[in-house]
């Protein structure tokens, strides 16, 4: 959890001082150094911080501060952004390429894509219109997975794959919408969804 601007400053000053003294400050240094006019405010931004996992405290101690490591950060891993895909009836396939930066943790070791949701027909799998879908590029999938499916070579869909006699049957996760059936030499799986990007604007 990021800290208050306040708190920001507190936590500069005792770095500061620890990296001048080779020890922590005092709640009365702190206060001198931050211009706080009460160790008792102080002693409540502290209470808080180390709430919050920013510092640790040993009260048996009078210069018992210790400064928590910073999270590591999460390394991004660029990949492609491919365009749009339909989450409602099938669309022409899009692949305007651009890219985008993804947590490494949600990029699998294979080939990895993204594509923006057009459509709500998977509103109960929480796949929005406008959000972005994460996809492992794969070329078959299990049944009850969400995939992009290629229809005729054409049409691209994203929808629950389930296999049936002679047939495989697209399936929305919204119940005003029909499901979509093929045959299986006029369906190409272009990936798997891993993974979900919304953006709160």
């Amino acid at each position: 959890m990021h800290p208050t601007k306040r708190q920001k400053e507190i936590l500069d000053q005792i770095q500061s001082f620890i990296a001048e003294k080779g020890y922590a400050p005092s709640l009365k240094e702190i206060a001198r150094r931050c211009g706080l006019s009460s160790v008792a405010t102080v002693h409540k931004h502290l209470a808080l911080m180390q709430e919050r996992g920013l510092l640790r405290r040993q009260k048996s101690r009078r210069r018992g501060i210790e400064l928590t490591p910073a999270p590591a950060v999460a390394q991004a891993v660029e990949v492609p952004l491919l365009g749009t895909i339909a989450a409602g009836r099938p669309i022409e396939a899009v692949t305007d390429e651009s890219k985008v930066a993804l947590p490494r943790d949600m990029v699998r070791k294979g080939s990895t894509y993204v594509l923006r949701v057009r459509g709500d027909s998977m509103r109960d799998e929480q796949i929005r219109d406008g959000d972005y879908v994460v996809v492992e590029d794969r070329k078959e999938a299990r049944d009850g997975e969400v995939v992009v499916a290629l229809i005729d070579g054409r049409d691209a869909t994203l929808k629950t794959l389930h296999r049936e006699a002679g047939r495989i049957r697209l399936q929305p996760a919204n119940p005003s919408m029909k499901p979509i059936y093929v045959r299986p030499g006029d369906l190409r799986i272009q990936g798997v969804v891993t993974g979900l990007i919304r953006r709160f604007d």
